[in-house]
């Protein structure tokens, strides 16, 4: 018989009425939907929806009149997703300190260095017009750089033809990139560790923006009279939407190939852009069309470049007339402008000449004024050692937020449990989900049932259920998750068969049941097409965008988490008094919140997980992925804490830090030393398994501690 027909033959009689159901095929009970889609569709979808009803809450208030009130909620939102920011009358000393001047052909160029944060240095350049032309003080720009460098031409050509039209200029590196301050300004290592501290890394760009307006205002030969100008490029741009919004001594606005609908770029085109830019819950008040439309009455110049890879044309058009009909419904038709350069991804010498122009209208309050003529050959490219300033590497971001996350230790006191249900979303008790299962299967002396829980609409979690033939009554069980799926402590006599006794006839046996929660195991995310790029990758993608949401890929996974407990306790083999949690890798973080969160449970046991949050905010390296991040968690209280706040037995086993390296004895018990007090917890600094199984078997054992 050919092995096709003999395949046929085989599967006919599995699917006869008479067949055993221990002798149908094993496997994954299959979803409705693509599984390794799920999460960024959900994502996309939740996004979408949030992003909506922001614009509706925007388009009711510009229809009603009641457009200041709706301006004034979105720079509200701003400023407290930033964090503090001291400037102006709160900003401090700028500390002061001239690196260098020199007398160019056209304009004369200063090298300032000067303080926006205690410590954190702005490397400033000044491009200022020549007295001969242009009689002092001067009206002034602000020019953020993007995500490059002051020393690149598209910054040095338009700082240089704003002099030449009789306006400072002021450009300074942004953290990191190719400037001068790469130490500890990772925007993406360092910046996804703001989240930790309920701050946007974003801070760190816009307040070195707002202190050169302060600087500025010290100077003599600068006209702070009708306020200045700011206008940047890309992440410049960026800075420049935020920075109009929180200060207003910027009276012309000029943001540059920066601006596009939020649903278009990142969240459909599944770009995993910089954290900076997706502050958390941003997408529940402000799109980029609500940055630029609250900037009202401020007037605003947006330019975009016709060929730019990212910030397409049809994107920028598309914001631009959202604008536009928004700064109508506010009686500032006048105040907002678009301009599309025919160039790509770049700030030109055209935008800089219409942006002089906008100036001259909104500051200098007059008509154009010649200036002297001048050609593209007139500018020059100065040497990155001409515009050196050496700032100090000692303060960054990195280092700012570390202290930030010491000093909520040392001043939080909410209830962890508390805090941990609001982080988490949970309001009421979770419900037992909707469940799809295959028929079980008998192995030895358990049966094995493979299961589909449905915790909410497009959400699936595969899990697989293994529990006792037979029994005097309902087993006592675990339940399980492990980041890097559900099989894998129960393949090859792995940790969970040895939970459950599997193989052993004389003992008391146990249940199991282990689940991939979304994005894990089978539903871990397919790759997308901007993964390719060296930033980009679906834990970054999935990190910034779900925070943005303010729905965080964590906080999900405890929901997940929770459902999942609701479904065991439902089962009938399954004592539900008897129920421990465990969790290993990320998977024991949600184990330790599930746990707390429920308070109901016989005992908790986290392997191989994260000691604490802290370590990832204080840490000069760190090894976990962006999902570790939890937003805002540490101003409400860390995992020490979470756990002391518990009342089960708890084991915490291998605790690892930043770096994913296993905890000394010694900082092991300095960490944990306050949860110790009543006897509920233990500690094992090395090895994890065989103590989770002598855990786990003293509380679920007949007439045990649990």
């Amino acid at each position: 018989m050919r092995a096709c027909a003999l395949v046929a033959l085989i599967i006919a009689t599995l699917g006869s009425p008479n067949s055993k159901a221990d002798d149908a095929p094993f496997g994954p009970v299959p979803a409705n939907f693509d599984l390794r889609t799920m999460l960024t569709d959900h994502i996309v979808q939740k996004s979408c929806e949030a992003l909506d009803a922001a614009a509706q809450r925007r388009q009711n208030a510009l229809r009603d009149g009641n457009w200041e009130a709706w301006r004034d909620s979105v720079r509200n939102a701003v400023r407290e997703a930033l964090g503090p920011m001291p400037f102006g009358p709160d900003g401090g000393e700028l500390n002061v300190r001239v690196v260098s001047t020199d007398t160019r052909p056209g304009y004369v160029l200063e090298n300032v260095l000067f303080e926006s944060l205690p410590g954190l240095d702005v490397n400033a350049s000044l491009y200022l017009p020549l007295a001969d032309h242009f009689p002092p003080p001067w009206p002034a720009i602000v020019v953020p750089v993007g995500h490059s460098a002051k020393t690149m031409p598209d910054y040095q050509f338009p700082a240089q033809a704003f002099a030449r039209r009789g306006y400072v200029a002021i450009t300074f590196d942004p953290p990191d990139m190719a400037g001068e301050k790469p130490v500890g300004n990772d925007h993406f290592r360092d910046g996804v560790r703001c989240y930790l501290t309920g701050q946007s890394s974003n801070r760190y760009f816009v307040i070195d923006a707002l202190r050169c307006i302060d600087y500025l205002a010290t100077r003599d030969d600068v006209d702070m009279a009708n306020g200045v100008g700011m206008t940047g490029v890309s992440g410049g741009g960026m800075t420049t939407m935020f920075a109009t919004l929180l200060d207003e001594r910027i009276t012309a606005s000029g943001p540059a190939c920066c601006a596009v609908p939020l649903a278009l770029h990142p969240i459909l085109d599944g770009y995993a852009p910089c954290p900076e830019t997706l502050a958390f819950g941003r997408f529940q008040t402000y799109d980029d069309i609500d940055l630029l439309a609250a900037a009202v009455p401020t007037p605003v110049l947006l330019m975009a470049g016709a060929t730019d890879e990212v910030f397409t044309a049809d994107m920028s058009q598309r914001i631009a007339d959202d604008v536009a009909a928004s700064f109508a419904a506010a009686n500032a038709t006048d105040r907002f402008s678009f301009f599309l350069d025919p160039g790509g991804h770049a700030y030109t010498v055209a935008m800089a000449e219409r942006f002089a122009d906008w100036m001259d209208r909104w500051v200098r309050k007059s008509e154009s004024r010649p200036a002297k003529p001048f050609t593209d050959a007139d500018l020059e490219t100065l040497s990155a050692d001409a515009l050196a300033c050496h700032p100090r590497q000692e303060m960054n971001m990195f280092a700012a937020n570390a202290r930030e996350a010491e000093r909520l230790r040392k001043m939080r006191n909410a209830d962890p449990i508390v805090a941990a249900r609001a982080l988490a979303g949970v309001e009421d008790a979770v419900p037992i989900p909707a469940a799809s299962a295959n028929e079980p299967a008998l192995v030895w002396f358990h049966y094995v049932q493979e299961l589909l829980l449905e915790p909410e609409p497009g959400i699936a979690l595969p899990a697989t259920c293994l529990y006792p033939d037979v029994q005097p009554g309902p087993s006592g069980a675990v339940l399980y998750f492990d980041d890097r799926g559900r099989w894998t402590d129960l393949r090859t006599q792995g940790l969970l068969t040895r939970l459950a006794r599997f193989i052993d006839r004389d003992q008391e046996r146990f249940a199991v049941m282990t689940v991939d929660l979304r994005g894990w195991g089978d539903t871990k995310p397919a790759d997308q097409r901007y993964d390719m790029a060296g930033w980009g990758s679906r834990e970054r993608w999935i990190s910034y965008v779900s925070a943005a949401l303010g729905d965080p890929v964590m906080a999900m996974r405890i929901r997940d988490g929770l459902a999942s407990l609701a479904y065991l306790r439902s089962r009938g083999e399954v004592d539900p008094e008897r129920i421990v949690i465990g969790g290993r890798g990320l998977g024991a973080v949600v184990a330790l919140h599930v746990a707390a969160i429920d308070g109901n449970v016989a005992g908790v046991f986290a392997l191989d997980g994260l000691a604490t949050f802290e370590s990832l905010a204080v840490a000069e390296s760190y090894a976990w992925s962006p999902e570790a991040f939890y937003p805002n968690v540490l101003v409400h209280y860390d995992l020490p804490e979470l756990i002391q706040a518990m009342r089960i037995p708890v084991l915490i086993a291998n605790p690892l830090d930043a770096a994913k390296e296993p905890l000394s004895e010694e900082s092991a018990e300095e960490i944990y030393r306050p949860t110790r007090e009543d006897g509920r917890m233990q500690i094992v600094a090395a090895g994890s398994d065989a103590n989770a199984v002598s855990f786990v078997h003293g509380l679920l054992a007949t007439g045990g501690p649990g």
